[in-house]
């Protein structure tokens, strides 16, 4: 075997591994696992209510709106988490105290630089404020009362 063949060789056991305890599963889960068919089990299920009637019936949208609120808090911790990340990183500094250019590193700085936080935490509020807001308008239009 090649040497850069042979490095590959534990990925190769442990895909092999990986799915043979796949299929072990899967053929114990049908072959052991209960399997009573009722008429309940059988019954089509969507969207959390009970298909009566015609599949074409008005229904509430409150689904939905709790599914869009979900994806925009969730898009919001995509943002957060880089900024909280990198907002207080300190950056390379040489002998002298001064401040490096990440051009002169060949690799990008960590962080924010010094003259761009206090923009960035700018910006960070203001985003955070309109998600305040949104909040609150779901809130007040009774999003998430249950009913």
């Amino acid at each position: 075997m090649s040497g850069q063949l042979a490095s590959f060789v534990p990925i190769f056991v442990f895909v092999a591994i990986l799915i043979g305890f796949v299929i072990t599963n899967l053929v114990l889960a049908h072959t052991v696992g209960p399997n009573k068919k009722t008429a309940v089990k059988q019954m089509p299920y969507e969207s959390g209510m009970d298909p009566v009637g015609d599949a074409r019936q008005p229904f509430d949208v409150k689904f939905y709106l709790v599914a869009i609120l979900f994806l925009v808090f969730d898009v919001e911790l995509l943002f957060l988490y880089p900024w909280a990340v990198s907002a207080y990183v300190e950056g390379h500094h040489n002998e002298m105290g001064e401040r490096i250019v990440a051009s002169h590193l060949g690799h990008a700085s960590p962080g924010i630089p010094l003259e761009l936080r206090g923009t960035v935490f700018g910006v960070m509020l203001v985003f955070i404020a309109t998600l305040a807001i949104a909040y609150v308008y779901a809130w007040r239009k009774g999003v998430f009362k249950w009913r």
